[in-house]
C-alpha cells in the first residue's frame, strides 16, 4: 500500500485542490490512485476544491470525505484560513465499496438503511468509514441549530448489515459557526448527504478513542423534559437556571457552543468506580432565545436517560491522545504488524484556539506518528463515530484515531 497526504491552505479552491492533489502523489510515489479521502475548510467552496482533485486524479477515482473545521497531516495542523488536505491511497490488496445517499435530514434511520443495501456487504468486510452531514438546519444569531443524529444512521445501518463489522466516521461540520456542510460521495458533491466505504483485504483496522472530560462532581440527574436535541429540565427543575447556578452568572448563555461545560451519559455499570472511557459526552450547543432549554449536538438522548454534568479537562485530554496513540502503534508493533496510515478525526472543540490554550492535543498523535513514519491524515470534526463497549456510537469531545496495518 502506498499512501500520500497532501496538504494546503489557499483561499482559491481549485488551485487548493490541484495542489493537494498533486502533492499527495508526489509524497505517496502514486501512480495509479485507487481511493482518496479528502476533507476541506467550509470556507472553500467545495465543487471547485473537488473540480481541483479530479483535475489531477481524473474522474474516475472515488473520492469521500468533505467539510472540516482544519486538517491535520504529520507535518501541518491548521483551521484558520483555507485549509485542505488529501489521503490518495494505491493498493494491490485492498479492495474497496463507495455508496452514497441523499435526503438524511428527512430520515437518518432510512437513510442508513439505503447506505447499507448500497454498499452490499459479503460478510467479509473489516472496516465501514462513514462520513455524512451533521448540520441539518444551520444556527442562526438567536437560535442552535438542528442536527442530523447519528443514533439512528447507525442503527439503520447496522440493521441492514447484520454484522459485526466497526463502523468509524464522522458527523461534518466546516465551521464553528455550524453553517451548512457539504459531502464528497465518491464522483460528486452533495449535501443532506451520507458516503460509506466498505474495506476489505490483507489489512487490520485499530483504533484507540481518546477522551477528557471529568465529571463535575457525583451527581446523576434524570431528563424530565426533552423534546428532539432540546433538553428542557432535568429533575424537574428548568435546565438553564441549573446550569446558571453552576456558574454563578448567565454569560455561558452567550456562547455557542457553550465552553466548558458538556453532559455526560455513563454507559458502565451502575455502581462500579467510574472509568473515563464509559462516559459519552455531548456538546451543549447553545441555549434557546427564551431561556426555557438548551440543545446538544447529538439528540440521542431521552426524557428518563440519567445524565452529569462534566467539564473539559485540557489535561487529561492531551494525556489521553498522548498515551493512547502511543499505545495503538506500540499495540501493532507487538502484533507483528506493519502500520500503513493513520485516520485522525478530531472533535473541532478538542482545538487549541477554541480551548484559550497553547496546547495542540493533536500535536501528540502527530509526534506519535513521525516517530513510526506513518502517514497521518486528521480533520476536525463535529461528532466522531467509533465502536465503544462492543457498539459504534457517535461520541462527542473525543479524537478517535484509526490505523491500518499491514497483517
Amino acid at each position: 500500500m502506498n499512501v500520500g497526504i497532501g496538504y494546503c491552505n489557499e483561499k482559491d479552491a481549485f488551485i487548493s485542490g490541484k495542489t493537494v492533489a498533486e502533492t499527495a502523489l508526489e509524497r505517496g510515489n502514486v501512480n495509479r490512485p485507487d481511493i482518496v479521502f479528502a476533507f476541506c475548510s467550509g470556507q472553500l467552496d467545495h465543487d471547485e476544491f473537488f473540480g481541483g482533485l479530479q483535475s489531477v486524479l481524473g474522474n474516475e477515482v472515488p473520492i469521500t470525505g468533505g467539510s472540516a473545521i482544519g486538517i491535520i497531516t504529520n507535518d501541518n495542523l491548521s483551521y484558520e484560513g483555507y485549509p485542505s488536505g488529501a489521503a490518495v491511497i494505491q493498493s494491490d490488496t485492498l479492495r474497496y465499496n463507495v455508496a452514497a445517499v441523499g435526503d438524511l435530514d428527512k430520515d437518518e434511520e432510512l437513510a442508513g438503511r439505503k447506505l447499507a443495501k448500497a454498499l452490499s456487504n459479503k460478510g467479509d468486510a473489516k472496516l465501514l468509514l462513514v462520513f455524512y452531514d451533521s448540520i441539518k438546519t444551520p444556527a442562526t444569531d438567536d437560535i442552535p441549530p438542528t442536527l442530523n443524529a447519528s443514533s439512528p444512521l447507525i442503527e439503520g445501518i447496522e440493521q441492514e448489515l447484520r454484522s459485526n463489522t466497526p463502523i468509524i466516521g464522522a458527523g461534518l461540520i466546516g465551521d464553528y459557526a455550524l453553517t451548512s456542510t457539504k459531502q464528497f460521495c465518491g464522483s460528486y458533491v452533495d449535501t443532506q448527504g451520507v458516503v460509506g466505504v466498505m474495506l476489505e483485504g490483507d489489512f487490520k483496522p485499530y483504533f484507540r478513542i481518546m477522551h477528557g472530560c471529568t465529571p463535575l462532581d457525583g451527581v446523576h440527574h434524570t431528563i424530565t423534559k426533552m423534546e428532539g436535541s432540546i433538553i428542557y429540565e432535568l429533575d424537574g427543575k428548568p435546565i438553564v437556571e441549573m446550569i446558571d447556578d453552576l456558574y454563578g452568572n448567565q454569560d455561558w448563555r452567550h456562547q455557542h457552543p457553550v465552553d466548558l461545560l458538556t453532559i455526560g451519559r455513563y454507559l458502565g455499570e451502575r455502581f462500579e468506580e467510574p472509568q473515563e472511557a464509559h462516559y459519552t459526552n455531548r456538546l451543549i450547543t447553545g441555549v434557546l432565545p427564551n431561556g426555557e432549554g438548551v440543545g446538544i449536538f447529538e439528540p440521542d438522548f431521552d426524557p428518563g436517560t440519567e445524565i452529569q454534568f462534566m467539564l473539559r479537562d485540557i489535561a487529561k485530554m492531551i494525556e489521553s491522545a498522548k498515551r493512547n496513540s502511543a499505545e495503538l502503534m506500540e499495540q501493532i508493533k507487538a502484533d507483528g504488524a506493519k502500520p500503513l496510515f493513520g485516520m485522525y478525526i478530531d472533535c473541532a472543540g478538542r482545538a487549541a484556539t477554541y480551548l484559550h490554550t497553547t496546547i495542540e492535543e493533536a500535536a501528540e498523535v502527530q509526534e506519535v506518528f513521525s516517530h513510526y513514519n506513518t502517514p497521518l491524515l486528521g480533520f476536525y470534526s463535529g461528532v466522531e463515530i467509533a465502536p465503544l463497549l462492543e457498539k459504534s456510537r457517535g461520541l462527542d469531545w473525543t479524537g478517535v484515531l484509526l490505523v491500518l496495518a499491514e497483517e
